[in-house]
């Protein structure tokens, strides 16, 4: 109980938060409550932490008990040994990290028979003791009586004596501590191209001679070169000191002063010694530890910009419940056609062959217009991949001979479409359709509704990431899975309408619960409550409570149900519609008879303020959905392709992607630009996503186009001015000597000042 305690009050200061809040939040987590339910349900309990607080208040927790039950498991090791004392236990009790314990741990860790093991077994030991005791002695006329047996010479005497003292250091949890510190601040990331693989590798040409602070590394650039190591492009080192030139570095200095070197005889030797052992030993295990920790650090910021950016996609505008005509493009296969209803439900297929080779654009658009008037189409979605832009302008070309009112039509990304296709939950839902028209499904769905569509696909999948192969996938898939739960949970489920990929990501729900649930509705009909939930097989009241809020239904028996006020919660809103005397339906809505109402006048003994006030908003707008209003970019005439682009163009595009050196906008040329962070505002900008996310609609300016390697420049800057040029922190310094890259700047953050070609050469290798 004491370490629960001792972890809540951890985690409290970490998240801004009080002891109790977190005590209260974690004690609904061991009950199997989730946090979008805790964050919305439950705010009395924990205080009201949102949903990004008891994330990582969940992921602390983990990590801390992780970190408890080692400290335990240590403990127990070395008392079982013999080998504890006050002292140890102490630095046990008070280490706060899983390095701290494994330093502590170290010296009785069981390993292998050691060189320092063998000197003492040839009874070297009290020779290095005698050393460390009194440094007077002459190292060598010391050693000349332990010349005996296995032990050959003077020089094998010393070596054996070395070897202890050496393995004395590299075991000093204090020493090795210091040292990591010290290399935290002082030490440098190197790569340099491998001999004969400069052609092969010159996607990482930026790295071929590198050098930057490992503190201030980024995590795009980590990634790179660590991409570049593990395909045999690129070595790279950790190095710390390198550009002293005097032989005595501070680093071995402070090894050294372990041993409190003075001016005896023995000193010098020991001096020796300490340089060897950092040389020999302490080097490479702390340049490991490091390498270790820049690639953990790298990993949990892609990790973080791709959750990110997963939320932005999954929370885009929906165009809404309206007909659809989703086109997949393609040239010699056609383009696959499918026409849906306002809800999502597939009605006709077609293919129309509108390019070469049978270039049939009479037949493809008549083909196109029959649907359009067939089915009442409202939206056109168009896949944003080959042929995208002639695929449009034969749309254009319809709707503009066609008499209003005229569809309206839009491009769509296919992230992930090809994905699903040929995924099982396709084959379940389409069986009978080629897999080819499924991703023209898809397209035309996503369009309607993105949150819904895209829950289909494994997040990894959609491809709004930087580096998202290289990263640890367990990671990576479970803070994606935490996002999508969340988006989903804060617009919302139609009970009557939605998937079974869209259920399983509901509070509480998962696959075989979800799977019953749409059974139940296959068998049965519609739900005409959200009490009828309780008929599903296996879905008892603890599961009820924990997905009933979330999920909807419209036009019920019950008006509440149609809210995301939770059932438990329903007398207090009954409560608060017999205040007003009025029809429930006839007050939602009623925005200024709700905001007359006191709320204190409606608390009870257990719904509180924060549960009051959630009420009346939403009675104040029913069933609020926190995505943005649906808008679309309009791409310019006569720019299909990136030849097309010219220097100063002012242009309209969407956001695909937003990374840590900046934001990829869709600008209708079937490549993505980069507007490097410089030029995402006329402020010092620290983070893209201050500026942009994922699906916003922008105007850019085109600053560079290089058609060879299809690279293209954008700003967005108001001066629509270029950056300056200048080194880019990934080349080497002229003279061929390394330069320390991407120096902090009097705000805090990294120069800007970057050239657009070392921005455009990361983002290519990130795409």
């Amino acid at each position: 109980m004491q370490t629960e305690q001792k972890i809540a009050a951890a985690i409290a200061t970490e998240i801004g938060a009080a002891t109790a809040q977190v005590v209260a939040a974690v004690t609904l987590l061991d009950e199997g409550a989730t946090v979008p339910f805790i964050a919305r349900y439950r705010k009395e309990v924990t205080g009201g932490l949102d949903d990004t607080q008891l994330r990582n208040l969940a992921e602390r927790l983990g990590y801390l008990r992780e970190l408890e039950a080692r400290r335990v498991a240590i403990f127990q090791e070395i008392t079982g040994q013999g080998k504890m004392s006050d002292e140890l236990a102490l630095k046990i009790a008070g280490a706060v990290t899983k390095a701290e314990l494994e330093d502590l741990y170290l010296p009785y860790r069981p390993k292998r028979r050691t060189k320092a093991e063998i000197a003492r077994e040839r009874g070297l030991g009290p020779l290095a003791e005698a050393l460390l005791a009194d440094r007077s002695l002459d190292p060598h006329k010391t050693a000349e009586a332990y010349v005996a047996g296995e032990v050959a010479d003077v020089k094998a005497a010393l070596e054996g004596a070395r070897d202890i003292i050496a393995e004395q250091l590299a075991e000093d949890a204090t020493l090795i501590g210091a040292l990591r510190d010290y290399m935290k601040l002082n030490a440098v990331v190197t790569s340099a191209v491998l001999d004969g693989k400069a052609e092969a590798g010159a996607k990482f040409s930026d790295y071929f001679a590198y050098s930057e602070k490992w503190s201030t590394v980024p995590s795009h650039r980590a990634l790179a070169i660590l991409r570049g190591r593990n395909e045999d492009i690129l070595s790279i080192a950790i190095e710390v000191d390198a550009d002293i030139a005097s032989p005595n570095k501070p680093v071995e200095h402070k090894v050294a002063a372990t041993l409190r070197i003075g001016s005896g005889a023995a000193d010098q030797w020991l001096r020796d010694v300490a340089g060897w052992t950092w040389r020999v030993k302490l080097s490479l295990q702390l340049s490991l530890d490091l390498m270790r920790e820049l690639r953990e650090r790298s990993e949990e910021e892609a990790i973080r910009v791709f959750s990110r950016n997963l939320k932005d996609l999954l929370l885009a505008a929906p165009a809404g419940s309206r007909p659809t005509l989703g086109l997949d493009p393609g040239i010699r296969t056609g383009v696959k056609v499918a026409a849906i209803d306002q809800t999502g439900k597939l009605v006709e297929t077609a293919t129309i062959y509108p390019f070469q080779p049978k270039n049939d654009v009479r037949g493809a658009q008549a083909e196109l217009a029959r649907l359009i008037v067939k089915h009442k189409i409202e939206l056109i979605a168009i896949g944003n991949g080959t042929a995208s832009r002639e695929t449009e302008r034969l749309v254009a070309e319809l709707l503009a001979d066609m008499p209003a009112p005229t569809p309206t039509k839009v491009i769509v990304s296919e992230a992930g479409a090809s994905v699903y296709s040929a995924s099982e939950t396709a084959a379940a839902e389409f069986p009978g359709l080629d897999v080819s028209l499924r991703g023209a499904v898809s397209i035309g769905r996503r369009l309607q509704d993105p949150l819904a569509e895209l829950v289909k696909v494994e997040p990894k999948s959609i491809g709004v990431g930087q580096y998202q192969h290289d990263v640890d996938q367990y990671r990576l898939a479970k803070a994606l899975d935490a996002v999508v739960e969340d988006a989903v949970n804060a617009v919302g489920v139609d009970l009557n309408t939605a998937s079974v990929p869209l259920l399983t990501r509901v509070s509480g729900l998962g696959q075989s619960i979800a799977e019953a649930i749409v059974a139940r509705r296959d068998a049965d009909g519609p739900y005409a409550s959200r009490a009828d939930l309780l008929s599903v097989p296996r879905l008892g009241a603890r599961t009820f409570e924990q997905c009933a809020g979330f999920l909807r239904i419209r036009d019920g028996a019950e008006a509440l149900d149609a809210s995301s006020i939770h059932p438990e919660a329903y007398p207090v809103a009954r409560k608060i519609v017999a205040s007003c005397g009025r029809d429930i339906r006839a007050l939602m809505g009623d925005s200024t008879s709700l905001r007359k109402l006191d709320p204190k006048l409606f608390v009870d003994e257990r719904f509180g303020l924060p549960t009051v006030k959630d009420i009346l908003l939403e009675f104040e707008k029913p069933g609020r959905d926190p995505r943005p209003d649906f808008k679309t970019a309009t791409f310019a005439d006569g720019v299909d392709d990136i030849k097309d682009l010219k220097p100063g163009m002012l242009l309209e595009g969407t956001v695909t992607n937003v990374a840590a050196f900046g934001a990829f906008v869709d600008i209708g040329v079937h490549q993505d630009g980069l507007v490097h962070v410089s030029q995402l505002a006329d402020r010092f900008v620290k983070d893209a996503h201050e500026v942009v996310k994922a699906g916003d609609v922008v105007k850019v300016r085109v600053v560079e186009v290089d058609v060879a390697r299809k690279r293209i420049g954008l700003t967005m800057r108001r001066d629509g001015q270029a950056p300056e040029r200048s080194t880019p922190a990934a080349k080497p310094a002229p003279g061929g000597g390394k330069n320390h890259a991407s120096k902090p700047d009097n705000r805090g953050g990294q120069s800007q000042q970057g050239s657009f070609g070392a921005a455009l050469s990361e983002a290519l290798r990130k795409r």
